[in-house]
């Protein structure tokens, strides 16, 4: 069996946006849990708070699209370190579709996009 995940099965979507019937297991991957979310309109299935950033990390990115490229590199090493909880979604996306559920308003820069470049690569 591939160790590899199609790009279809791994989905973003923020926090802010309704929930939709294709989105599979939706999982929070920030630390925070999203201002003015109620937990019932989240319809979320897990909370990852492990997988995301480092406080230090967070606050250092601070969403500066220049920080980006050293952000994914730092960010993937505290991902190694979480190997059971990538594992998990990574085991989930093999069987199914993953929406991984983030609240930043850049839709480029973030820590949910750079986890699923990380999922998505078959490398640990």
């Amino acid at each position: 069996m591939s160790n590899r995940i199609s790009a279809g099965k791994v989905r973003l979507k923020r926090a802010y946006e309704a929930p939709g019937p294709d989105d599979g297991t939706r999982i929070l991957v920030d630390r925070l849990w999203p201002r003015g979310v109620a937990k019932a309109d989240a319809a979320l299935d897990l909370w990852e708070k492990e997988l995301a950033p480092s406080t230090e990390l967070r606050q250092w990115f601070n969403h500066e699209p220049s920080r980006w490229d050293e952000f994914q590199i730092r960010y993937a090493g505290e991902l190694r370190q979480h190997a059971e909880a990538v594992e998990r979604i990574r085991t989930l996306a093999r069987k199914g579709t993953v929406t991984l559920v983030y609240a930043a308003k850049d839709e480029l820069h973030n820590d949910a996009v750079a986890l699923r470049a990380f999922l998505l690569d078959a490398r640990p």
